[in-house]
């Protein structure tokens, strides 16, 4: 029977030797976890498939390096979150016509976010976020919408994980001042 390898020892084993098979566990512990993460940023099913895959050739192909600060999730989401970002700036003339479609095709559609916006019963939460700084919108953004624990937060913003404590606790607080 064969030992479970951590995910530090996964990853030195394909930067080190490109093991594939280390590459194949890391692949089968975090891609569905990933796609499930990207999909909540990206309604294109086919841009989430893409961005993972470039996710894990980056991985591969050693052009993203893990430093063993933190945990891999929150590394592999940081890797995959600006790819996301760059994919939906587009990619030249393809990129662009992609999004013109996308446009056109979900013209009538809702975010998922403005569906939660428009259902507050009580209070003006969408203009108490909007008047909250762009740093402590990010910092709600990734731990309560995108649901990332205080460390992913950091590695994602990059800020160290006390200040993401600080500026969540302040976002906090003004919600509950615009709200009262």
């Amino acid at each position: 029977m064969s030992e479970t390898r951590s995910d530090g020892e996964l990853l030195r084993a394909v930067a080190a030797d490109a093991d594939r098979r280390a590459f194949e566990e890391l692949y089968r512990r975090y891609a569905p976890w990933l796609r499930a993460r990207l999909r909540g940023r990206c309604a294109d099913l086919g841009v989430v498939d893409d961005v993972v895959q470039e996710t894990f050739l980056a991985v591969w192909r050693g052009k993203a390096r893990y430093r063993e600060e933190g945990d891999v999730a929150g590394w592999l989401w940081r890797i995959g979150s600006r790819r996301l970002v760059d994919a939906l700036r587009g990619d030249g003339a393809r990129g662009r016509l992609r999004q013109a479609l996308a446009r056109l095709g979900h013209r009538d559609e809702v975010s998922a976010e403005e569906r939660v916006l428009a259902g507050v019963a009580h209070g003006d939460l969408a203009g108490a976020l909007v008047r909250l700084s762009p740093e402590l919108r990010a910092v709600l953004q990734a731990t309560v919408i995108d649901g990332l624990s205080t460390r992913e937060a950091a590695v994602l913003l990059g800020i160290p994980p006390g200040t993401v404590k600080t500026r969540a606790m302040r976002a906090r607080k003004q919600l509950r001042e615009a709200l009262a």
